[in-house]
């Protein structure tokens, strides 16, 4: 068993100018790349081993990121199963300028932990200490949970569905459905 601070994890970087995409703003991949790296060491730091990531969840961009920024990533194991963990992540810039700073993305990533013949590998369980870390650790679980039912649903391919039920999943959508 480990508690949430044993991995926590904070990382800040300096945003330049060849993070910019066409718009003069950070590019919004490059944070997805960073929020990565940062679950990766998080999810090292609780499993002790290799991890690999699993799916992205919730990702929200709330507030555009700026050249010139300090970009902070605070991390934290939130959920762990039996070989997967659910890292939350809250990211913030801060401009060293006016001394502003505004939180722009959160996220889960969920990361696998692995041995070293790639086979999956236990994690340790986690130490809930307080409410704000069962809050978060049931966070977690419903995101799993709901995360299963979307691959489901993906892997179905809506086969079980008729085409009256598929042409009713569309109705009020954007679409003209001219052949089906």
């Amino acid at each position: 068993m480990k508690s949430i601070a044993d991995s926590e994890t904070t990382y800040t970087e300096l945003m330049i100018p060849a993070y910019a995409n066409f718009g003069g703003k950070v590019h919004g991949g490059l944070l997805l790349s960073v929020m990565d790296k940062v679950a990766y060491v998080c999810a090292s730091k609780h499993s002790g081993s290799y991890v690999v990531t699993v799916a992205v969840e919730g990702v929200e961009f709330l507030s555009p990121v700026d050249v010139g920024d300090l970009l902070t990533v605070k991390a934290s194991v939130n959920y762990v199963g039996r070989t997967t963990m659910i890292v939350g992540m809250r990211i913030e810039s801060f401009n060293p300028r006016t001394g502003s700073s505004r939180h722009t993305n959160s996220c889960y990533f969920t990361m696998a932990a692995k041995n070293d013949d790639g086979t999956l590998k236990e994690v340790p369980g986690l130490i809930i200490q307080n409410e704000k870390e069962l809050i978060r650790f049931c966070e977690g679980k419903t995101i799993r949970d709901i995360s299963k039912q979307k691959r489901a649903t993906l892997k179905s391919n809506l086969k079980h569905l008729d085409k009256a039920a598929l042409m009713a999943l569309c109705e009020h959508e954007n679409c003209t459905i001219q052949q089906a």
